[in-house]
């Protein structure tokens, strides 16, 4: 498995709640941080209070072996109760040139959200690359062990994606029973 081929995973759960109460939560960019083990806080930029494709926000993500960064995220896609996906970009250059175009992100995240009978079905999909990231830095340093690096970054962030879902589930269930 090769970095250049951009790489990616996915999750998915089914939440016993209504599609629009699942789409709440999907859409709060700071969310995923009461789960995630790497998001840590987002915050809009440029004045935006909330999502539109375009928009951009900020993450700030810690992970116990590259320390603590900041990554701004545009939004790609907005398709209202069915869709949600932002490319993350390396906006302050911390993994090499400083990075601002989406054709080029660090990774590029996806929610789709289906109805079916009883709920929702909810995945998150991430595909890594093209553009540098802390992975391709470890690879530098490594290009012999670069498919279990690869591996290993992706089995982190299913991690965390299952940790966000089972999040995302709980908190939405909550409010379909309080509701």
């Amino acid at each position: 498995m090769r970095y250049a081929d951009m790489p990616g995973t996915q999750c998915e759960i089914f939440v016993t709640a209504a599609t629009s109460l699942v789409w709440e939560i999907v859409i709060d960019i700071g969310a995923p941080a009461r789960w995630s083990p790497e998001l840590r806080r987002a915050e809009w930029l440029d004045g935006v209070a909330a999502p539109a494709v375009g928009a951009r926000f900020a993450g700030y993500n810690e992970h116990p072996v590259i320390g603590a960064w900041r990554t701004v995220s545009q939004i790609t896609e907005l398709d209202p109760e069915r869709a949600f996906a932002w490319c993350v970009l390396d906006a302050d250059g911390r993994f090499g040139k400083a990075m601002l175009n989406p054709a080029e992100p660090m990774a590029t995240w996806r929610f789709t959200l289906t109805p079916q009978a009883g709920g929702t079905l909810l995945r998150q999909t991430v595909r890594i690359g093209p553009g540098r990231s802390g992975l391709s830095a470890a690879i530098d340093r490594m290009p012999d062990k670069e498919g279990r690096l690869v591996a290993h970054r992706l089995d982190e962030l299913r991690g965390g994606m299952h940790a966000t879902l089972n999040g995302i589930k709980a908190a939405t269930e909550q409010r379909q029973q309080a509701g």
